[in-house]
């Protein structure tokens, strides 16, 4: 026997992840599902070894900013994850933009994690924590009162949630007389057109009508808060005030609770809300005016003790240092499927160290995303919580199917870290995605086959 041939048989009784120097991309496929609870974009991608990676669009996005880059990857070493996100990152942006670049990068990590044998925090630098804490984000059926709020968060303590979020802002007071400002039929319309959006399909009208409808209400939603010219007045802050109150009378004050979903105000008002519940010991304010007015969000974080925070928008890490160096945070809030995915956001929580700031991670999607937000947090050490959506979704965790897991991802509001390779996920239960099939885009895994050849000069210089 020769020696070759006993290196072959030996071989042959050992268990190997990858050949990871010749392990190529060979295809890049979609499935979107609603339900879980927004639209999801999930991803799958192949290789010639067998090995899948995981991947999903940000909630809300589109997955064409995904099936662009497909092209562009074909053919590649995926474990080379900074050079292929190289390539690809300028065909990102901010918010949802950014779904397709961040959704393929966190794919490649768990390519490389089970080419490799080992799980994506490892490869990250290890970890500094084993088990990820989970904030929950939570919402009131019926009537929207600081009570029935308590007590729906009193439900989260109880299921075992050590830090909570919760709405406070416009939408609980705006059909309340006399509690806001604004032109005389603007929060009218507003409220018609945030109504028309989701029931004008059930309405018999027809697609232009409702396209119009739509458009009307993208206007509307779209104009940056400086200038709607929504004011607060002192009967709407009193009413916000008395809110936080009864929800504190309800779960007490020791428990962290951030507030977030404002509505579109301007600095001062945001301000004026600030001062009136700072002292309701609240984790931070979330988003209270667009990230971009960097000097805006300083006079903010000047003028209240509440901590402020923002992020979830926001693309690449060099974005996020003008907040970071005008001091206009005290919490950032990336969202791993808008920075640039994995590496970008543990670099980012890097950088906000530096400057004595905390980071919180946005998520609201499949536990695709969640896994690979949880590598992170396990990750970076100045990690504060993870965002959690889906409480009341069922078959949220049935998305994944892993050997190596816990079968209920969130358990007494922590996730576990395990040694899995990659994210974990082994693969993606294809009979649960069919019974929420997004309406619109049936189908589960079709070809895309023409998106291969898409490619362009893709060079930034002449």
């Amino acid at each position: 026997m020769t020696n070759n041939q006993s290196y072959e048989e030996t071989l042959a009784h050992v268990s190997t992840h990858s050949s990871p120097a010749e392990l190529r991309i060979t295809d890049i496929r979609f499935t979107d599902i609603v339900g879980g609870p927004f639209h999801s974009s999930l991803i799958k991608v192949y290789t010639n070894q067998g090995l899948i990676g995981f991947g999903e669009v940000r909630d809300g996005a589109d997955k064409v900013y995904a099936q662009m880059l497909k092209g562009r990857l074909l053919g590649e070493n995926p474990c080379n994850i900074d050079k292929l996100f190289r390539r690809i990152k300028q065909f990102g942006g901010h918010a949802r933009q950014g779904g397709g670049v961040s959704g393929l990068e966190i794919a490649l990590w768990d390519l490389a994690g089970k080419a490799y044998g080992v799980p994506v925090y490892q490869m990250l630098g290890g970890r500094f924590r084993d088990n990820i804490r989970m904030y929950c984000d939570t919402e009131v059926v019926g009537k929207d009162t600081g009570t029935a709020m308590g007590l729906a968060l009193q439900k989260r303590i109880e299921a075992g949630f050590t830090f909570l979020k919760m709405d406070l802002g416009i939408g609980q007071i705006i059909n309340e007389p006399g509690t806001l400002s604004a032109p005389t039929g603007f929060l009218e319309e507003m409220r018609e057109k945030s109504r028309n959006r989701y029931t004008a399909s059930k309405d018999g009208l027809t697609p232009e009508q409702i396209r119009e409808i739509k458009s009307r209400h993208y206007d509307i939603y779209n104009i940056p808060h400086p200038f709607t010219a929504i004011h607060v007045t002192e009967k709407g802050l009193d009413m916000l005030e008395q809110y936080v109150a009864d929800v504190r009378a309800v779960i007490g004050y020791e428990i962290p609770l951030a507030v977030d979903h404002f509505g579109h105000i301007g600095l001062e008002d945001c301000i004026k809300l600030g001062r009136r519940v700072d002292k309701y010991n609240l984790a931070w304010m979330e988003d209270m005016i667009p990230w971009q007015y960097t000097e805006q969000y300083a006079k903010l974080s000047r003028s209240v003790t509440t901590p402020i925070c923002t992020g979830e928008d926001i693309y690449l890490k060099e974005n996020f240092k003008p907040l970071l160096e005008a001091g206009g945070v005290s919490v950032i809030h990336p969202d791993v499927l808008t920075t640039g995915g994995i590496l970008e956001t543990k670099k980012i929580g890097d950088m906000a160290q530096d400057y004595g700031v905390a980071m919180a991670i946005h998520m609201a999607e499949s536990p695709i995303a969640c896994l690979a937000a949880a590598h992170v947090a396990a990750a970076t050490e100045n990690f504060l919580a993870l965002e959690y959506h889906s409480c009341e979704v069922a078959w949220w965790d049935d998305i994944i199917i892993s050997s190596r897991l816990p079968k209920k991802l969130v358990q007494n509001g922590f996730i576990t870290i395990t040694d899995a390779p990659g994210l974990g996920i082994d693969d993606l239960n294809d009979e649960v995605l069919a019974q929420h099939l997004h309406p619109d885009i049936p189908g589960l895994w079709e070809s895309t086959d023409n998106w291969n050849n898409y490619y362009s000069n893709d060079r930034l210089w002449s």
